[in-house]
């Protein structure tokens, strides 16, 4: 991964760990150990899915950078349908408290997306190559080899 994208995974996931220690503490206090076991697996499961979602995301944008913004679209519309079907799967889970889980979900998963959105606002990100020849440059190419 390149800096750029280093740098935005980590501007994404510190902000998502912190909202989930938190979020940990005060589901230890409201709901017990259970609240803030499930506290901690929703935080790790959204850090991890957004995570890999990022990572695909920039390697579609790298390799087929026409299905940039369809993948992204598709890549969380999955994102958010699987992690609602892990709250169905866990929903009568004894491991730990189910609503504390459900309601870290949610905002963990909020807090990577706002997390995310803020650092790529403020990612010095070119959008054009620099480099890249001008039309002028490729005309003038072919008009001297004709």
């Amino acid at each position: 991964m390149p800096s750029n994208d280093v740098r935005i995974l980590a501007q994404a996931a510190v902000p998502t760990a912190a909202v989930g220690a938190i979020a940990a503490v005060v589901s230890g206090v409201v709901a017990g150990g259970k609240g803030a076991i499930g506290a901690v697996v929703g935080t790790l499961i959204v850090i991890l899915f957004m995570g890999i979602g990022l990572y695909v995301l920039q390697r579609t944008a790298r390799s087929f950078p026409q299905l940039f913004q369809m993948m992204g679209l598709l890549l969380y519309a999955a994102q958010l349908l699987l992690l609602v079907v892990f709250v169905g799967l866990f929903k009568n889970t004894t491991l730990f408290n189910p609503r504390a889980f459900a309601v870290v979900l949610v905002v963990a998963t909020l807090t990577w997306i706002a997390a995310q959105a803020r650092a790529h606002m403020k990612a010095k990100i070119l959008y054009v190559d620099p480099e890249a020849p001008s039309k002028e440059d490729k005309s003038q190419k072919t008009d001297r080899s004709s």
